[in-house]
């Protein structure tokens, strides 16, 4: 049986930043990135999920992590921008272009 995962990005209006992960329950792991028990994201709460899509396998999962990791803030927003089927609803749309520049 295949199993979907989603490569996922939340943002910290707290700390104003990104954070880049892969799931195979993004709600579930949101919830858990907010209810602090994650060392790396407890101080950024609460965390509001921006973007996400579903790959195929665990492996494709993490090789576009891997990638939007490796972006610049700027060139992350772009990203999300043009993949904006990923983007979960309008008021992320409004602070990606807002973050952007448009």
């Amino acid at each position: 049986m295949r199993m979907p995962n989603f490569v996922y990005i939340l943002y910290s209006p707290k700390l104003k930043q990104f954070y880049k992960g892969q799931s195979l329950d993004v709600i579930g792991r949101l919830k858990r990135h907010n209810a602090g028990y994650h060392v790396s994201t407890k101080i950024g709460r609460p965390w509001v999920l921006v973007w996400q899509i579903e790959k195929p396998n665990r492996s494709e999962a993490v090789i576009l992590e891997l990638k939007l990791k490796n972006l610049s803030v700027q060139r992350l927003v772009l990203f999300m921008l043009k993949y904006e089927g990923g983007i979960t609803g309008p008021d992320e749309l409004l602070l990606l272009k807002q973050l952007s520049g448009c």
